[in-house]
C-alpha cells in the first residue's frame, strides 16, 4: 500500500514470470502467447516492477510462438522502461533459448543447458506398413504441392527441398534474432548456430548468457535485501484435469519428456 502514499520510499519490487515446458500453439500447459500474453501484460503493468525477471525452462517448440511472446516481451521492456532478466533452470534450448533472448541479461546454474540454435522438422514414413497390410492410400489434391510430405506415401526429393528451404529460412531468422539481442557479445571467429549445445560456463565464454547465477541471491544484491517479489504464470483449470482433457494432457505430457529428455534431462 505504501507503493502508492506519496513522499513514503517503496520497497524494490521485482516480478517473476514462469516460462517452463513446451513451447507450442496448442496443449494444456504449453507455453504461447494467447496464453501468456495477459500473465506478461500484468508483470509489466502492475505497480512499476524495478525488473521483470524471466524463469525459462524449456526445451524449445515452435518458432513462431517463441518469436511472438519475445516480441512481447520487448515491446513491453520498452514501453515500461523496465530491465529484464532472464535465469535459466534445467534448459533454454532453441525456442528455450530464444526466449531467454528476449531479457537484456542471461544468467544460468552451472550444470544449465543451453543453446541448440537450430530448426528440426520430425516425422515419419508408414507407406511399406500400409502395402505390408494390404492398405492402399487414396489421396485427391488440387494444386500439386498439397500433399507435401504425406507419410503414408513415399518420400519424394522436391518435397524434401522444399521443407528444407522453408527450415533455412526459419534458421535465419533465428540467428538474426540472437545476433541482434546478442549484438558485441558474440564470438566473430565462431559459428554457434549449427544446434550445438553448451552447460552454461562455456555459454559465458561464447557470449550467449553474461553470467553463473540465481535469482534470488542475485536480485538481492542488485536491488537490496529487502526486495519483494511478485509471481506471475498460467494457471491451470482444477477441472482440466478431468474428461476428455486428460488424453491430450497425456500426449502433449509424453511429447515434454521426450523433447527435455534430449538434453540428458
Amino acid at each position: 500500500m505504501k507503493r502508492w502514499i506519496p513522499f513514503v520510499k517503496s520497497d524494490p519490487t521485482v516480478a517473476i514470470i514462469r516460462l517452463s515446458g513446451m513451447i507450442s500453439a496448442s496443449g494444456r500447459g504449453a507455453l504461447n502467447d494467447a496464453s501468456l500474453g495477459p500473465v506478461i501484460e500484468k508483470a509489466f503493468s502492475r505497480g512499476k516492477p524495478d525488473a521483470v525477471v524471466l524463469e525459462v525452462n524449456s526445451p524449445g517448440g515452435s518458432a513462431v510462438q517463441s518469436s511472438l511472446i519475445g516480441s512481447r516481451i520487448r515491446r513491453l521492456a520498452e514501453e515500461k522502461d523496465v530491465p529484464v532478466i532472464a535465469f535459466v533452470e534445467d534448459v533454454a534450448a532453441s525456442g528455450g533459448y530464444w526466449l531467454a533472448t528476449a531479457a537484456d541479461e542471461i544468467y544460468a546454474d552451472d550444470s544449465s543447458v543451453v543453446g541448440s540454435i537450430g530448426v528440426i522438422s520430425a516425422s515419419f514414413g508408414a507407406h511399406e506398413f500400409l502395402v505390408k497390410q494390404g492398405i492402399e492410400r487414396r489421396v485427391y489434391t488440387a494444386g500439386k504441392s498439397k500433399s507435401m510430405l504425406d507419410p503414408f506415401r513415399p518420400e519424394n526429393p522436391e518435397d524434401v527441398a522444399r521443407l528444407k528451404e522453408l527450415l533455412e529460412d526459419i534458421h535465419v531468422n533465428f540467428k538474426d534474432h540472437v545476433t541482434a539481442r546478442r549484438k558485441g557479445k558474440l564470438p566473430e571467429d565462431r559459428d554457434l548456430f549449427t544446434g550445438e549445445i553448451w552447460l552454461a560456463r562455456k555459454a559465458v565464454d561464447l557470449g550467449l548468457i553474461d553470467g553463473i547465477g540465481h535469482l534470488k541471491p542475485m536480485m538481492q544484491e542488485r536491488f537490496g535485501e529487502k526486495v519483494k517479489f511478485r509471481r506471475y504464470g498460467v494457471r491451470k483449470p482444477f477441472l482440466a484435469r478431468f474428461g476428455a482433457q486428460i488424453m491430450g494432457d497425456a500426449l502433449h505430457g509424453i511429447e515434454e519428456r521426450s523433447a527435455f529428455a534430449q538434453f540428458g534431462l
